[in-house]
């Protein structure tokens, strides 16, 4: 029994193996293209309507907010994006010995995690915000009076 076996799984190994063919497409002229592209928005607007994403994950208050509202989900998710193109680039130069490119990197990191706090607990508590962080927060403080909180 245990030669048939042996004698099976050598013959396996000595035939050669098959590979598959992969067969090109055709190129689609241009109004097939356009066709095919509004046939495409059409089912993406279809399910959309029929399942719209829920944003477990986000906070209720970030999701209330306008797309273009400067804190909105929209903004920020494309400030981490942003972020973490910078954050290869850093990496590569720190790979590379570059001064200050540590800092750099540090920086970075600790935007994106700042963006993803807010996303999910809806606090802002970086001091800088935009695409570049290059923008500074106006802070103001918040302070209970009574009943009621006010701003000073």
């Amino acid at each position: 029994m245990n030669r048939k076996k042996l004698e099976q799984s050598i013959l396996e190994d000595l035939t050669p193996k098959r590979k598959k063919i992969k067969r090109k497409r055709k190129p689609m002229t241009e109004e097939q293209k356009q066709v095919a592209a509004e046939r495409l928005a059409k089912a993406r607007e279809k399910r959309q309507k029929a399942n719209p994403p829920e944003y477990k994950n986000i906070h209720p208050s970030v999701i209330d907010l306008p797309d273009d509202h400067t804190f909105s989900r929209k903004n920020v998710t494309e400030w981490i994006k942003n972020q973490k193109e910078l954050l290869s680039e850093y990496r590569r130069q720190v790979r590379q010995n570059v001064k200050g490119a540590i800092a750099k990197e540090a920086d970075t990191v600790g935007y994106i995690r700042h963006c993803e706090w807010y996303l999910k607990h809806g606090d802002w508590i970086d001091n800088y915000y935009g695409k570049d962080a290059n923008k500074l927060v106006k802070w103001r403080t918040l302070v209970h009076r009574g009943d009621k909180y006010e701003y000073e």
